[in-house]
């Protein structure tokens, strides 16, 4: 059993209260523009840290985290990538992946809005944690944590933060 929590977009910004909400997990994932590879080792060191680069991430990020990764977490397979799209709405790129790997999970980050919801068609379930940083247009910073046992998702949580209140 797993217990994960799953960030995005900190965009150079992982404050103490995100690190709070993540506190009990045992490894953080992060669906990529990191900001910072000073973030990345702030977050790296914090907890065991699955990740893939964004389109602002730089190679200080790039060189440690790749575009996208397939892996398995406790009998789900996970497909992660930065840039994804919703059920009917997907990036041509991440539809690409869906079909080759059929993953049981598909994580993206990117829109800097929080969405969890199950395709029906590609049978999976689609989590983009929103945005854990300050930059974007966003009013609310988002992640969240679940557990993974038995190849089901459990007690998904939600911790939100307002944008502006950074204290």
């Amino acid at each position: 059993m797993a217990y994960i929590g799953l960030i995005s977009d900190t965009h150079g910004y992982f404050d103490e209260k995100v690190r709070r909400f993540l506190e009990p997990v045992d490894v953080v994932w992060h669906a990529g523009d990191f900001g910072t590879g000073a973030v990345m080792q702030e977050i790296a060191s914090f907890k065991p840290l699955v990740g893939v680069y964004g389109n602002c991430d730089g190679y200080d990020v790039r060189d440690y985290h790749p575009v996208m990764r397939f892996f398995e977490q406790d009998g789900m397979s996970v497909l992660m990538t930065h840039i994804g799209g919703y059920p009917g709405r997907y990036d041509y790129r991440a539809l690409r992946l869906i079909e080759a790997y059929r993953p049981q999970i598909f994580v993206c980050g990117h829109s800097h809005i929080l969405k969890v919801v199950r395709d029906q068609h590609y049978d999976m379930m689609v989590l983009n944690p929103g945005a854990a940083g300050i930059q974007g247009f966003h009013l609310v910073r988002t992640a969240l944590r679940f557990r993974i046992e038995d190849g089901e998702l459990k007690d998904m949580e939600v911790g939100e933060w307002d944008r502006n209140n950074q204290i």
